[in-house]
């Protein structure tokens, strides 16, 4: 296991870059702790899987280097770097058992026979194997072929790190669960330094310590599940985590009000310096409240039920508005307006959250 760390991190595609906009990665500095469960999430096309290769040293980045705990790795092939990797699709070996396909790493490195028996029937046992260890690869589904590369990933207990790239795409919804539950187990239990690719929050935010959260070649924010959803620190985090994402109102911020369109004023709960730029207030839709008159004005197009809550969609100032409204609450027509939940307002500038001076009298 290692403390992965990434020191002035860039890449580009290009062999001449100009300028930011030829950078798949911007230039970045992060520190992966060793035993972590991270979660690399983002939309396609943000340099998730980028990142991934050149930690795994499938890729070389353009600038910057890549540290396993103290040793530089930058320029290490992939095979001295001690890692296990799991791809999107499956790489299995057809012409081999099922057993033998989950052995071979571990064969590879001459380990007693005895363990080898016995670590690949626990990983088995963990991916619902144990029945078919005699079959051959060959014609088994994608779905299988993938448990099989999930286990081969994880057969092994002295790797630096596990990198898995959206190794859940052709897995089954039910087995999905299955197996998220299974990693977090084998992580608890042997304490790898784990990173998991996905552009699905859900697995993200049910299968990380901490989630790294790309846009456009840049981290904008690693965190705990809980301050991604209470305190995005950009406004991508805010509208990608969440479903629906967090909603967002131009806004004045003077102090401790923010004033909107129409000249209305809300109670931001806190209180800002002077902040520059393109300024948002940001709410969730959980912390919003539907009201008979209290707040500001909101026209409902529609309200979808979702069974343990319902979703109101609508408009406030022509821009699209969601409320969570909890399971058994009546949506009249009566209901105009909404208010929100105090402290829980988020302020934004340029897109990059401002934190407040401190809490309003």
């Amino acid at each position: 296991m290692a403390q992965i760390t990434l020191k002035n991190l860039a890449h580009s595609y290009y062999p001449n870059p100009k300028g930011d906009q030829d950078y798949a990665l911007k230039e970045m500095d992060h520190v992966w702790q060793d035993g972590g469960a991270y979660a690399l999430l983002g939309s396609s096309g943000c340099g998730k899987t980028t990142l991934l290769n050149i930690i795994s040293g499938l890729l070389r980045p353009s600038h910057g280097r890549v540290l396993f705990g103290a040793t530089d790795v930058t320029d290490a092939p992939t095979a001295e770097r001690n890692i296990a990797q799991v791809f999107q699709f499956p790489v299995v070996y057809d012409t081999m058992t099922v057993r033998d396909n989950l052995a071979f790493p571990l064969r590879n490195r001459g380990m007693d026979a005895g363990y080898i028996k016995g670590r690949v029937d626990q990983i088995a046992q963990m991916i619902g194997m144990e029945d078919i260890l005699s079959r051959k690869a060959r014609g088994l589904t994608a779905d299988a072929k993938q448990k099989i590369s999930l286990g081969r990933g994880m057969v092994r207990e002295d790797v630096n790190a596990i990198l898995f790239d959206e190794p859940l795409t052709v897995i089954d919804p039910h087995m999905k669960w299955e197996l998220r539950t299974q990693l977090k187990k084998l992580h608890r239990e042997f304490g790898h330094t784990m990173i998991y690719v996905t552009h699905d929050q859900t697995e993200a935010l049910t299968f990380a310590d901490k989630v790294v959260v790309m846009y456009d070649g840049r981290v904008v924010q690693m965190a705990t599940p809980e301050e991604l959803f209470e305190t995005p620190a950009h406004t991508f985090v805010g509208y990608f985590i969440g479903s629906p994402g967090m909603n967002f109102l131009e806004a004045k911020i003077e102090g401790t009000r923010a004033q909107v369109q129409g000249g209305a004023v809300v109670d931001l709960g806190a209180a800002y310096a002077p902040v520059a730029g393109r300024t948002q207030i940001g709410i969730r839709p959980e912390h919003a409240v539907l009201t008979a008159g209290e707040g500001l004005p909101l026209t409902i197009r529609r309200v979808e039920d979702v069974g343990r809550h319902r979703i109101v969609r609508g408009e406030m100032f022509g821009q699209p508005f969601n409320v969570i409204a909890p399971e058994g609450m009546a949506v009249g027509a009566e209901l105009t307006h909404v208010a929100f939940a105090p402290g829980k307002l988020n302020v934004y500038a340029d897109d990059w959250r401002v934190s407040p001076q401190g809490r309003a009298a």
